[in-house]
Protein backbone atom coordinates (compact mmCIF):
# COMPACT_ATOMS: atom_id res chain seq x y z
CA UNK A 1 0.00 0.00 0.00
CA UNK A 2 0.85 3.66 -0.08
CA UNK A 3 3.26 4.96 2.55
CA UNK A 4 1.18 6.75 5.16
CA UNK A 5 2.15 10.36 5.86
CA UNK A 6 0.81 13.51 7.54
CA UNK A 7 -1.73 13.95 4.74
CA UNK A 8 -3.38 10.54 5.12
CA UNK A 9 -7.08 9.94 5.67
CA UNK A 10 -7.90 6.75 7.59
CA UNK A 11 -11.41 5.38 7.90
CA UNK A 12 -12.69 3.31 10.78
CA UNK A 13 -11.56 -0.29 11.01
CA UNK A 14 -14.48 -2.67 11.28
CA UNK A 15 -14.66 -6.37 12.05
CA UNK A 16 -17.00 -8.20 9.70
CA UNK A 17 -18.43 -11.63 10.48
CA UNK A 18 -17.80 -12.87 6.96
CA UNK A 19 -14.78 -14.37 5.21
CA UNK A 20 -12.47 -12.06 3.21
CA UNK A 21 -13.71 -13.45 -0.10
CA UNK A 22 -17.24 -12.30 0.65
CA UNK A 23 -16.13 -8.77 1.58
CA UNK A 24 -13.94 -8.70 -1.54
CA UNK A 25 -16.94 -9.64 -3.68
CA UNK A 26 -18.87 -6.65 -2.31
CA UNK A 27 -16.11 -4.03 -2.68
CA UNK A 28 -15.31 -5.16 -6.22
CA UNK A 29 -18.94 -5.22 -7.39
CA UNK A 30 -18.85 -1.65 -8.67
CA UNK A 31 -22.29 -1.95 -10.27
CA UNK A 32 -23.91 -2.39 -6.82
CA UNK A 33 -22.26 0.54 -4.99
CA UNK A 34 -25.42 2.64 -5.24
CA UNK A 35 -27.30 0.02 -3.23
CA UNK A 36 -25.12 0.21 -0.12
CA UNK A 37 -22.21 2.69 -0.27
CA UNK A 38 -23.03 6.09 1.28
CA UNK A 39 -19.76 7.72 0.20
CA UNK A 40 -19.01 6.36 -3.25
CA UNK A 41 -22.48 6.00 -4.68
CA UNK A 42 -21.37 4.84 -8.14
CA UNK A 43 -18.29 3.64 -9.99
CA UNK A 44 -18.03 3.67 -13.77
CA UNK A 45 -15.42 1.56 -15.50
CA UNK A 46 -14.05 -1.92 -15.77
CA UNK A 47 -12.61 -3.76 -12.80
CA UNK A 48 -9.17 -4.45 -14.26
CA UNK A 49 -5.61 -3.52 -13.38
CA UNK A 50 -4.56 -0.23 -14.95
CA UNK A 51 -8.07 0.66 -16.04
CA UNK A 52 -9.59 4.06 -15.33
CA UNK A 53 -12.66 4.28 -13.13
CA UNK A 54 -14.81 7.29 -12.34
CA UNK A 55 -15.88 7.55 -8.71
CA UNK A 56 -19.12 9.39 -7.88
CA UNK A 57 -19.15 10.88 -4.38
CA UNK A 58 -21.42 13.47 -2.78
CA UNK A 59 -19.89 16.90 -3.41
CA UNK A 60 -18.94 18.41 -0.02
CA UNK A 61 -19.31 21.94 -1.41
CA UNK A 62 -22.49 21.47 -3.45
CA UNK A 63 -25.05 19.46 -1.44
CA UNK A 64 -27.21 17.30 -3.66
CA UNK A 65 -24.60 17.16 -6.42
CA UNK A 66 -21.95 14.56 -7.17
CA UNK A 67 -18.21 15.02 -7.48
CA UNK A 68 -16.64 12.85 -10.19
CA UNK A 69 -13.04 11.73 -9.78
CA UNK A 70 -11.10 9.79 -12.39
CA UNK A 71 -8.79 7.21 -10.86
CA UNK A 72 -6.85 4.16 -12.02
CA UNK A 73 -6.87 0.68 -10.50
CA UNK A 74 -3.28 0.06 -9.46
CA UNK A 75 -3.39 -3.04 -7.21
CA UNK A 76 -5.68 -6.05 -7.28
CA UNK A 77 -4.57 -8.59 -4.68
CA UNK A 78 -7.71 -10.65 -4.12
CA UNK A 79 -9.15 -10.93 -1.54
CA UNK A 80 -7.00 -8.64 0.59
CA UNK A 81 -6.00 -5.40 -1.13
CA UNK A 82 -7.55 -3.08 -3.70
CA UNK A 83 -5.83 0.16 -4.64
CA UNK A 84 -6.61 2.95 -7.02
CA UNK A 85 -5.03 6.35 -7.54
CA UNK A 86 -5.69 9.66 -9.24
CA UNK A 87 -2.64 9.51 -11.49
CA UNK A 88 -2.24 12.98 -12.99
CA UNK A 89 -5.98 13.73 -13.13
CA UNK A 90 -5.74 16.37 -10.35
CA UNK A 91 -2.90 18.85 -11.05
CA UNK A 92 -0.50 19.07 -8.10
CA UNK A 93 -2.17 16.31 -6.08
CA UNK A 94 -1.73 12.57 -6.26
CA UNK A 95 -4.06 10.49 -4.09
CA UNK A 96 -3.67 6.76 -3.47
CA UNK A 97 -6.59 4.90 -1.92
CA UNK A 98 -6.03 1.49 -0.39
CA UNK A 99 -8.81 -0.81 0.79
CA UNK A 100 -7.59 -3.57 3.07
CA UNK A 101 -9.19 -6.83 4.18
CA UNK A 102 -7.42 -8.87 6.85
CA UNK A 103 -8.40 -12.47 7.51
CA UNK A 104 -9.12 -12.93 11.23
CA UNK A 105 -9.93 -16.63 10.91
CA UNK A 106 -13.16 -18.46 11.69
CA UNK A 107 -15.03 -16.72 8.86
CA UNK A 108 -14.26 -13.20 10.08
CA UNK A 109 -12.18 -10.36 8.71
CA UNK A 110 -11.28 -6.73 9.33
CA UNK A 111 -11.73 -3.96 6.76
CA UNK A 112 -10.28 -0.45 6.59
CA UNK A 113 -9.39 2.10 3.96
CA UNK A 114 -6.82 4.88 3.64
CA UNK A 115 -6.19 7.72 1.21
CA UNK A 116 -2.70 9.24 1.00
CA UNK A 117 -2.24 12.64 -0.61
CA UNK A 118 1.13 13.61 -2.09
CA UNK A 119 2.29 16.29 -4.49
CA UNK A 120 2.72 20.05 -4.53
CA UNK A 121 -0.80 20.73 -3.22
CA UNK A 122 -1.19 17.69 -0.97
CA UNK A 123 -1.39 19.72 2.23
CA UNK A 124 -4.05 22.02 0.77
CA UNK A 125 -6.05 19.03 -0.50
CA UNK A 126 -5.80 17.37 2.90
CA UNK A 127 -6.86 20.52 4.75
CA UNK A 128 -9.85 21.14 2.50
CA UNK A 129 -11.09 17.57 1.97
CA UNK A 130 -9.38 15.38 4.58
CA UNK A 131 -12.19 15.46 7.12
CA UNK A 132 -14.81 14.83 4.41
CA UNK A 133 -12.83 11.85 3.05
CA UNK A 134 -12.22 10.42 6.53
CA UNK A 135 -15.91 10.76 7.45
CA UNK A 136 -16.88 9.14 4.14
CA UNK A 137 -14.54 6.21 4.72
CA UNK A 138 -15.84 5.83 8.26
CA UNK A 139 -19.43 5.77 6.92
CA UNK A 140 -18.49 3.00 4.49
CA UNK A 141 -17.41 0.61 7.29
CA UNK A 142 -20.83 -0.10 8.85
CA UNK A 143 -22.56 0.02 5.46
CA UNK A 144 -20.13 -2.57 4.10
CA UNK A 145 -20.63 -4.70 7.19
CA UNK A 146 -24.41 -4.61 6.77
CA UNK A 147 -24.14 -5.43 3.07
CA UNK A 148 -21.83 -8.39 3.68
CA UNK A 149 -23.88 -9.80 6.55
CA UNK A 150 -27.08 -9.40 4.52
CA UNK A 151 -25.51 -11.17 1.55
CA UNK A 152 -24.38 -14.06 3.77
CA UNK A 153 -27.99 -14.69 4.80
CA UNK A 154 -29.20 -15.15 1.23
Amino acid sequence: GAVLNSTTCVGATVEIGCPPEQVWAVITDFASYGEWNPFCVAVEGAFALGEPVVLHTPDPYKPGELLLTREFISVIDAPFHLQYNTGDSIPGVHAIRDQWIKDLGEGRCAYWTTDVFTGEYAQVAFETTGQWVTEGFTAIAPALTARCVSASRT
